[in-house]
């Protein structure tokens, strides 16, 4: 079972940037293929990215791709979404989540664990 802290979130202007940390505890990060997901009010669970166990492998949704970057470093157990050329329409609070499978996939019920969130408010 892990752990998950999401971190650095915050208000920036559109075009700004942003990155965000997920620090993982609890068991062996690296065997778990991490993703980044967001939630705006009334909205559902959308995916953002994800990174297989050596960071070999990503996928991003339509929405963020060319503007963010999922990586990971293993020997920190931390999980990083770098945000560039920020949108209003990425206002949402993003959620950290890992599944123990190895593949990755998009879909919110293939993920096990999930952090707390961190808001992340983009103004025009």
């Amino acid at each position: 079972q892990v752990q998950l802290v999401e971190s650095g979130g915050g208000l920036v202007q559109s075009g700004g940037s942003l990155r965000l940390s997920c620090a993982a505890s609890g068991d062996t990060f690296s065997k778990y293929t991490m993703a980044w997901f967001r939630q705006a009010p009334g909205k559902e669970r959308r995916f953002v990215a994800a990174i297989n166990w050596s960071g070999g492998t990503t996928h991003y949704a339509d929405s963020v791709k060319g503007r963010f970057a999922i990586s990971r470093d293993n020997a920190k157990n931390t999980v990083y979404l770098q945000m560039n050329s920020l949108k209003p329409e990425d206002t949402a609070v993003y959620y950290c989540a890992a599944r123990a499978d190895s593949g990755v996939v998009a879909g919110p019920k293939w993920y096990d664990y999930w952090g707390q969130g961190t808001q992340v408010t983009v103004s025009s």
